[in-house]
């Protein structure tokens, strides 16, 4: 089993003639995802690595016959928000968004008419997500090849900010023979579509997933959302943390920003001191170094 994605996943890229897209495309086909179209105002007609290419979503609905499970947004800033409400309005149920320096009303109204029609937003600013084996959306993982090699089906559920930092800590997880249920680039901007605890549910409807790693920075208050929402519902499954940037926390560097837009810290509350004493007092690990990650998990499911 896995969360969101299954084999017969399909999905259209948004932007699919763009260099970033055609790449994207490229990887994801490789790794066996079922691409059913793309779309660039002006170019129907064209085809990407086989993919047949529309000026609107609707043109590809109609192509392939129902609205497809997904899309990839990998269109500009100025253009995401129409982009994704497109694709929302014709009935596609969970959107990819790549695109990085999106104006924070612009994603807040895409949540907000996702939420209102039942579908789903994992970005934007990510690389996607990863089910092992299963099926690849976004450029999570790279080429095909190195997305195996990293990625390996298993018992441990990732979400993290940092698309790198995905592959990374799970790299280390199937490297000690625990693997992957489903990885998940969640974004790393202030405002994003599904954060930790939103996600939680469908990992612990999931009978692969056993444990979760988290992969945060300082800034929000999603850590506070993801204790709560364990609290709340008696989650039977263990976390495992990795906090990054902990300088942050120096006085001086309140206020500021780095890595990430999401990543600033405005009050005590936010910096990794107090995040990480939040997440040790509800039970949640934080290690110091990536390769900890796989023994702690290990001891929190019994060896």
């Amino acid at each position: 089993m896995s969360i969101l994605l299954n084999e017969d996943f399909t999905f259209i890229v948004q932007g699919i003639t763009g260099r970033e897209a055609v790449n994207l495309t490229r990887e994801c086909l490789d790794y066996g995802a079922k691409i059913v179209g793309g779309v660039t105002p002006g170019r129907k007609g064209r085809e990407v690595h086989g993919v047949p290419v529309f000026d609107t979503v609707e043109q590809a609905v109609e192509h392939h016959g129902s609205p497809p499970d997904g899309a990839v947004a990998t269109v500009p800033p100025a253009f995401t928000k129409d982009a994704v409400m497109e694709a929302i309005e014709n009935g596609i149920k969970l959107i990819v968004i790549v695109t990085e320096r999106i104006p924070r009303r612009d994603v807040a109204e895409m949540v907000e008419l996702a939420n209102e029609r039942g579908a789903r937003i994992i970005g934007p600013n990510c690389l996607g997500l990863i089910s092992p084996g299963v099926a690849k959306m976004g450029g999570i993982g790279g080429p095909a090849k190195d997305a195996r090699k990293a990625y390996e089906p298993g018992r441990v559920g990732v979400m993290s900010r940092s698309g790198g930092m995905t592959t990374e800590i799970s790299s280390s997880l199937t490297a000690a023979g625990l693997g992957v249920s489903t990885a998940v680039s969640i974004g790393g901007d202030a405002i994003i579509g599904s954060t930790y605890a939103e996600l939680m549910p469908l990992f612990e409807a999931d009978e692969q997933t056993e444990a979760i790693v988290i992969y945060t920075e300082p800034g929000g208050r999603m850590e506070a959302e993801l204790v709560d929402w364990r609290e709340a519902n008696d989650s039977r499954l263990p976390i495992v943390a990795f906090m990054a940037g902990k300088f942050m926390d120096d006085e001086e560097m309140q206020g500021m920003s780095f890595g990430h837009a999401g990543t600033i810290v405005e009050g005590k509350e936010d910096s990794a001191t107090e995040k990480i004493a939040r997440l040790e007092a509800a039970g949640i690990p934080v290690v110091e170094r990536i390769h900890e990650i796989p023994d702690v998990v290990k001891e929190k499911l019994g060896g």
